[in-house]
Parts: C-alpha cells; sequence; structure tokens
C-alpha cells in the first residue's frame, strides 16, 4: 500500500519504434508506423509517370518532324545552273540556299555544275558545331543565313571577274560564222575557223568545266566546255586532246593542239559558241569575244 498522500511515478512500456498505442475506452490499439511512413513517401513517386510520359511525347513530335524534312536527291542535267534547280524545285532561299547545303559538291564557283552531279534538296551541308549547338534556335538560321550570303557574293564576284582570251595566238579568222555552202548540214558555218598549222597550243577562251571530250564525227578530235554564264565553247578538229570530261579549267589552260581531223580540208580550229553542249544552239563566237573584252583580229 502506498504512502498516503504520494503517487507512484507510472512505469510506461517502451514499445517499438514502429508502434504507436492509443488508448480507446481503456482498449489499447497498435497502429503501425512505417505504413503512415510509406504512405508519405510514394506520394512523390507517383508524379514520376506523367513526367516520363511528357517527354516521351515531345520526342515522338520532334522525330515526325524530321521526317517531314527529309531531304532527296537531284542530279544535274546539262544546261543546268543553280538558280533553274532552285526555283524548279521550290527551295526555301533560291540559289544562295541551296548552293550553302551543297557547297563540298559543288565547290568554290557556284556558277559551274557539271552534269551528273548530285545535289541534296531540303538537306543540310554541314554538320553543327559545338558551338552552333549551344546557339539559340531562333538565332541560328539567321546567322547560317548570312554567313552563306556573304560567301556566295563573294564567289559570284571573283567568278564576275573573270577574263576571257583567244582559244589561239595571233591566228586569223579563215572561214566567218554563217558563211552560206551545202558543205554544212546546217546550210551554213556554225563557227569560225582559226587558221593555224598542226600542233598549236588551243586554250579555254574562259574558266569553266570541260562537259566532253573526244571524237565527235565531222568535227573529228573536239572538246566542248561550259562557262559560268551558261554558255558553252567548242574547239574541234583538233590532232590531240589534254583535258578530260568533268575537268575544270581556268582561262587560257590548255585544252589540246590543233590538226586537221574530221571532215576538214586543211590544218585549222573550228571554235563554236552554244547556247547547250549540243550542235545547232550557235552564237555568233566572235561577237561573244568581243563582248567580254577579246580583241579578235
Amino acid at each position: 500500500m502506498p504512502a498516503k498522500g504520494k503517487h507512484r511515478r507510472p512505469k510506461f512500456l517502451r514499445l517499438p519504434r514502429s508502434i504507436a498505442v492509443a488508448g480507446t475506452g481503456g482498449a489499447a490499439l497498435a497502429l503501425p508506423l512505417m505504413g503512415a511512413v510509406c504512405a508519405h513517401a510514394a506520394a512523390p513517386a507517383a508524379a514520376v509517370p506523367a513526367v516520363v510520359q511528357k517527354v516521351t511525347t515531345v520526342s515522338v513530335s520532334a522525330g515526325g518532324a524530321a521526317e517531314k524534312a527529309a531531304p532527296k536527291t537531284y542530279v544535274v542535267k546539262a544546261g543546268d545552273t543553280l538558280a533553274k534547280i532552285a526555283d524548279r524545285q521550290h527551295v526555301s532561299g533560291g540559289w544562295k540556299k541551296l548552293y550553302a547545303d551543297n557547297r563540298a559538291v559543288v565547290g568554290a564557283d557556284p556558277t559551274v555544275i557539271r552534269p551528273g552531279l548530285k545535289l541534296t534538296i531540303g538537306g543540310q551541308g554541314a554538320t553543327p558545331s559545338s558551338a552552333s549547338a549551344a546557339t539559340p534556335t531562333s538565332v541560328r538560321p539567321a546567322v547560317a543565313a548570312a554567313s552563306a550570303t556573304r560567301t556566295a557574293a563573294a564567289t559570284a564576284a571573283k567568278a564576275a571577274d573573270a577574263g576571257y582570251t583567244l582559244p589561239v595566238e595571233g591566228a586569223t579568222i579563215g572561214t566567218g560564222y554563217k558563211v552560206p555552202g551545202s558543205m554544212w548540214s546546217s546550210g551554213y558555218h556554225t563557227g569560225v575557223d582559226f587558221v593555224v598549222p598542226t600542233g598549236t597550243t588551243v586554250r579555254s577562251v574562259a574558266a569553266g568545266t570541260v562537259v566532253s571530250a573526244g571524237w565527235g564525227g565531222a568535227y573529228g578530235n573536239q572538246v566542248v566546255v561550259q562557262h559560268a554564264d551558261g554558255r558553252y565553247s567548242q574547239y574541234a578538229h583538233m590532232s590531240a586532246l589534254t583535258v578530260s570530261a568533268g575537268q575544270a579549267v581556268t582561262e587560257g589552260q590548255q585544252v589540246g593542239l590543233s590538226g586537221a581531223t574530221g571532215n576538214v580540208t586543211g590544218p585549222h580550229l573550228h571554235f563554236e559558241i552554244r547556247t547547250t553542249p549540243d550542235y545547232g544552239s550557235d552564237l555568233d563566237p566572235v561577237a561573244y569575244l568581243r563582248a567580254h573584252g577579246v580583241v579578235v583580229a
């Protein structure tokens, strides 16, 4: 029996940390605390699937856009220019964009493209560097377009400054342009004949690309060169050729040696200017050379 007026300090049982005791009218209920803790921890985890789902949706959408912008390949044909191709293929940005995307294939001069060249339409010509990847998306297209414009303008200016020269030095003209006669299938002479002995060096009148070099029937050994303005020069009856199809040539570069091959009455150089690489598209070659500052005797 405890002493009167004193109370004994009640002894409490030490419960495990995972159990809580609650009184309910004299009865005791054991509640697991860890269950409550787990319930609270599960709440943030439930938000994870929503985030993942959002990322996946964006990724799929981006992939669909990439498929719509898939590039295609265009094979250059005789008489093509970048401007013509860009117009026919509806290239946004015109020939400058087309050149920027295909600079590695076309080369330094956008005005000279050869038949058989494969161009990418609607593609990206260069792989972005890490620096460009860090540039805001809204800024990159403007910077790229400005750079391509400056490059193309500089190249075009360089091409415009390119000079012209005579195909042979110190020669006089024998038969002139459009002289009538039954010996020619067209009824007239389609070029001019420079009277030179066999073995005289024949030069390209301007920079360009050789589109054909070989036997040309009545023309004998011939070379045809495409120039930056879209015109073609032809050199015929040569005794030897020193260039091949697809080769780039500069103004005054040797393309062969004069001769008397094909249908001729004596050694000379038959020279034509054409609107296409083929027979029947001739222009006045003397007027063409003079228009480019060349003095023709």
